[in-house]
């Protein structure tokens, strides 16, 4: 793919409380007592958005879930699907790179276009907004808002994954060029007591939005004005130390280095302008429900069937379970589809681990099995491996171990604590180590960086 250049990337190292507005660096200067005062700023925003009657079309699934293939065909009779503008590729013929400049343009120029023709408004004054969605009858409900730039440098936005500088480019590019950040990055934050009944106050009235997805997921939103509510949930945030990613590492990244960028380009910057902020939705941590990120491998390293088992043996108990899908019932153990039938794997009590990271179903799997047995290095270049989210469920292993792959593997899911304890240590997880469901739509709540 075309790559960007990077003018920001000098002040990425270099950036420090120097380089920071005095009111922004005297919340991370550290106070008598050695403590450092650090809590999430989290701040209302003047959305655009779309009108109520358009809301349902436009709202897209985030723009990685599809390839070019799939978002070509998933905008097809749908003009206003905000995928349209996340992938602006699909309008142009297959031929065309899609990381070419004319793209990004092309974002720029159907968003604009849908805010001149009315499809879109904007809120006059900053506003907090509440979107709920609603799977198989098991509601989450978060706060949409805007994060700092500030907080994610200075990991009060803490993160659980790496990033990979190629996968940002294209984001970094689309926010860059049409001047706005058009997917929320999902967060979590340990459960509130008091923005929880600030929350549950606001869904007692009116939502502006209100319709079902194509996939029977219910989308519901309330905005919220009123400038003494807006002011409660703004300082009930000052006393939440520290948010989490849950989803959207690249897109949060991204942003951010825009809003360096930005800095970059307004050196008098006070730390009020919107590229200092990236749009977020927060929910609280008892709300969440994260599925399993499930593994096939095409081929057994060389191994027969016998010396594969073996093999497993050595850190796993294995027991066969016949043609009954198996998923995990419990941490440390682990379904396998193999040669037509299902086998559980219990991790032997000797490779089990107290350590964050290492403990982890998703480590377990890795250290003592992909990596050991199946020779999978590196999770996240080896073209050997592919990874099969839990919301595609066990029939799916099935259909690609009778397909096109020799061994799949289900996993229990990691949980929202473990997820904490990973980013709390300042450590990170594998890659494709949680599948959270369902997925936050974009195109509702758009965050322009400047007017």
């Amino acid at each position: 793919m075309a790559v960007w250049p990077h003018p920001f990337s000098a002040f990425d190292r270099r950036i420090s409380l120097a380089g920071l507005c005095r009111q922004h660096a005297a919340r991370y200067t550290r106070m008598d007592d050695e403590e450092e005062c650090k809590m999430a700023v989290v701040k209302p925003f003047s959305a655009v958005r779309p009108v109520r009657e358009s809301a349902a079309q436009v709202a897209a699934l985030p723009y990685d879930v599809y390839n070019r293939e799939e978002a070509l065909e998933a905008v097809k009779g749908n003009p206003l699907s905000f995928l349209n503008i996340d992938r602006a590729e699909t309008q142009f013929a297959e031929e065309v790179d899609m990381y070419q400049d004319c793209v990004y343009a092309k974002a720029k120029e159907l968003l604009e276009a849908r805010m001149a023709e009315g499809t879109f408004i904007q809120d006059e004054t900053p506003c907090y907004y509440i979107y709920q969605l609603t799977m198989d009858g098991r509601s989450q409900t978060g706060i949409v808002a805007c994060s700092a730039v500030d907080d994610y440098l200075h990991q009060v936005v803490k993160k659980h994954e790496n990033t990979r500088e190629e996968k940002e480019q294209d984001r970094i590019r689309h926010v860059d060029v049409t001047n706005a950040q058009t997917g929320p990055i999902f967060l979590a934050y340990r459960s509130v007591e008091r923005l929880d009944r600030l929350v549950h106050g606001v869904c007692l009235g009116e939502p502006v939005y209100d319709f079902l997805s194509e996939d029977g997921i219910g989308h519901k939103a309330w905005k919220v004005a009123a400038p003494g509510l807006v002011k409660e949930i703004e300082e009930s945030f000052s006393h939440v130390p520290a948010t989490y990613i849950a989803d959207g590492h690249h897109r949060a990244a991204s942003a951010v280095k825009v809003g360096q960028k930005r800095r970059e380009e307004h050196p008098g910057y006070t730390g009020e302008e919107p590229f200092n902020y990236f749009l977020s939705v927060l929910f609280p941590d008892d709300q969440l429900m994260i599925m399993p990120y499930n593994r096939v491998v095409k081929d057994l390293n060389g191994l027969t069937e016998e010396e594969f088992l073996l093999r497993i043996g050595e850190s796993f108990q294995v027991e066969e379970m016949g043609s009954i899908p198996h998923g995990p019932e419990k941490k440390g153990s682990f379904g396998m589809f193999f040669q037509k039938r299902w086998y559980r794997l219990e991790a032997r009590p000797e490779i089990q681990s107290d350590d964050p990271v290492k403990g982890l179903d998703v480590s377990l799997l890795q250290d003592y099995l992909l990596g050991p047995v199946l020779g999978i290095g590196d999770p996240r270049t080896d073209q050997r491996i592919d990874f099969i989210g839990g919301i595609r469920g066990l029939k799916e292993l099935e259909r690609r171990g009778k397909e096109d792959i020799a061994v799949a593997f289900s996993l229990y899911p990691t949980s929202i604590s473990e997820l904490f304890a990973v980013a709390d240590a300042g450590l990170l997880m594998p890659p494709k180590s949680t599948w959270f469901e369902p997925k936050l739509r974009s195109g509702l709540f758009i965050h322009k960086l400047e007017e």
